[in-house]
């Protein structure tokens, strides 16, 4: 009887340490979670630069999230808290920025399943009388780095039938 307890115990050791080996490798090897994402990325971020890949020398963006100019955006606020009911508060001097101005979000990390592509934030604005339920219209942005102090997002243009994007490069605010 002690000899087969012992044998259960000694399998039941070596599988849970193949299975978690298991679950770490895939951790590793894959992108993060869309629980870790939100996880980095919840916090108050200062965006101090948008960049432009894989754009033709002649293209511009004349508005971003059509809100205002990318100029305008520049050291913008963005709150992400936890509830996911955020803001972005607007900085910047300029012919069409409004500085001061407080655009409230409801904002989450979209999940498209397991083998469906990488997790994406998400964000909707919500106007005052809105209902975050009852708008319908949002952006989603590719998820491409963040850490205790960095976050980048990239935002997906179709330009001329080629891919370019927008690369937000956030600070996080201390």
């Amino acid at each position: 009887m002690n000899k087969s307890l012992f044998l259960f115990a000694a399998l039941f050791s070596v599988s849970v340490f193949f299975i978690s080996c298991a679950s770490q490798r895939g951790a590793v090897e894959g992108s993060p979670s869309a629980s870790a994402w939100r996880s980095g990325v919840r916090g108050q971020w200062v965006l101090h630069a948008i960049d432009k890949e894989n754009f033709p020398p002649a293209y511009s963006v004349k508005t971003v999230f059509e809100e205002a100019p990318a100029e305008c955006f520049i050291g913008s606020v963005w709150n992400l808290p936890n509830n996911g009911r955020g803001s972005i508060t607007f900085d910047a001097e300029g012919k069409l920025c409004a500085p001061g101005a407080v655009r409230n979000i409801v904002w989450s990390i979209y999940n498209p399943g397991k083998g469906n592509g990488d997790p994406q934030f998400q964000f909707k604005k919500i106007y005052p009388g809105d209902k975050p339920s009852n708008v319908t219209a949002g952006y989603r942005l590719e998820l491409s780095y963040a850490d205790a102090e960095h976050l980048t997002l990239r935002m997906p243009l179709d330009l001329e039938g080629k891919s370019g994007y927008l690369v937000f490069n956030f600070e996080r605010l201390r």
